[in-house]
């Protein structure tokens, strides 16, 4: 145990070398602020994740055309009323609707946007199930809605998509038509998908005509055998269009599929990212393990004094362990208190401009595991410069020059 004179004699000797020991505290600090930062944006796309792994969607297939762009671009590959009906009939799969994307020209005044126009059938809301999301302002569209909209959050914020935002029962102009708008959804936190727009199937032919294909089908399937309902989806679609098992122009996710993807993949980015900061830790360590050592052979007379005077080896050990590990402690208050900071800021700035789903999560365990590591990297720093000086010879010390 660190006595309190002791405690006060390192502290005095830190505040004496208070450059150095700056120094040293920044090392540290920089690599735990980076560590804190990466790890609470990390929890929060995993509490994401986890959200959207319980959500309505579980259940849900996404089929769509293989090709380059997005859903609904291409015009080489497309999805047919014929592929939603094979679809339909797929033992296994309860219900299925086409969903028609397109770009869309949104027009205010001089001000010209696009975006993309999702139509669905209300009657099949299996789409917004999928998004998960809810309506905010007015309602969801029903199969008598022609030449009604819902859009997504941000066209109510002024200067978000539009000059001026939008109301409930305002027209706003699409195509060169003027539609009124019947409710607004939630916002699903990031800028693509909070500006879409929304119509019926029936209204998406009116605009644009009835040759066009649909961008994706989505099924509600059984989800206790759903890998084999993909299969037999596959096997449906494969026959019904001709082609050969593993020359498919089409294919078929399950909800899951797509949240094991965006987890593997946000694994790792997150584990690339720590990797970085550990190994500037690493650094930061090395540099309070020379920092000690220095502050050992500059004060070998004093480990010589303090002997002569009947101080053991373990109050010197002591002495430098505890040194070493204040560093690392102060590093990692700081460090978390930084992190802290820039991530608060950095969300409010995410959630200003659309990106809410990137928000942070924090835990005790997040607060206290950075000061704690950060003690115990500076402690272990310190362990060998500590143990050199509970050895030294009080005689040869009390010579040193």
């Amino acid at each position: 145990m660190v006595s309190k004179e002791l405690v006060k004699y390192s502290l005095k000797n830190l505040w004496h070398r208070k450059a150095r020991s700056f120094l040293t505290i920044l090392s540290i600090f920089a690599g735990i602020t980076t560590i804190f930062i990466f790890i609470s944006f990390g929890l929060g796309l995993y509490g994401y994740v986890n959200d959207l792994s319980s959500s309505s969607s579980a259940d849900k297939l996404i089929i769509q055309a293989k090709g380059m762009g997005a859903p609904g671009t291409t015009s080489t590959i497309k999805l047919t009323e014929k592929d939603l009906d094979t679809i339909i009939g797929t033992s296994g799969v309860f219900e299925a609707t086409g969903i028609y994307v397109k770009p869309a020209e949104i027009l205010q005044g001089k001000t010209k946007r696009y975006s993309f126009l999702l139509a669905y059938d209300p009657k099949k809301p299996l789409m917004i199930e999928f998004l998960n999301v809810k309506v905010s302002k007015g309602r969801m569209l029903t199969g008598k809605d022609s030449g009604n909209v819902v859009l997504g959050y941000n066209y109510q914020i002024p200067d978000k998509i539009m000059p001026k935002g939008y109301e409930l029962n305002g027209n706003i102009e699409i195509q060169g038509k003027k539609l009124r708008i019947i409710g607004f959804l939630e916002s699903i936190g990031n800028p693509q998908d909070d500006s879409q727009i929304y119509v019926s199937n029936e209204y998406f032919k009116e605009l644009y005509g009835n040759n066009e294909s649909f961008g994706m089908i989505i099924a509600r399937a059984d989800i206790s055998k759903v890998y084999t309902v993909i299969d037999n989806v596959e096997k449906g679609l494969r026959k019904s269009r001709g082609v050969e098992k593993g020359k498919e122009d089409f294919f078929v996710q399950s909800f899951d599929d797509l949240i094991n993807t965006y987890a593997s993949a946000l694994n790792l980015v997150i584990g690339f990212v720590v990797l970085i900061a550990l190994i500037s830790v690493l650094v930061s360590a090395i540099n309070t393990s020379n920092t000690m050592i220095t502050s050992v052979l500059e004060r070998i007379k004093e480990i010589g004094i303090m002997k002569s005077i009947g101080a053991r080896n373990s109050d010197i050990f002591s002495i430098y362990l505890f040194e070493s590990g204040f560093l690392g402690f102060v590093a990692g208050v700081l460090g978390v208190i930084a992190g802290w900071g820039f991530t608060y800021v950095a969300h409010i700035i995410l959630d200003f401009y659309g990106w809410g789903f990137l928000s942070p999560n924090y835990s005790a365990v997040l607060f206290i595991g950075c000061v704690i590591f950060a003690t115990l990297t500076g402690a272990i720093s310190g362990v060998i410069p500590a143990y050199n000086a509970a050895k030294t010879n009080p005689v040869v010390a009390l010579r040193y020059e």
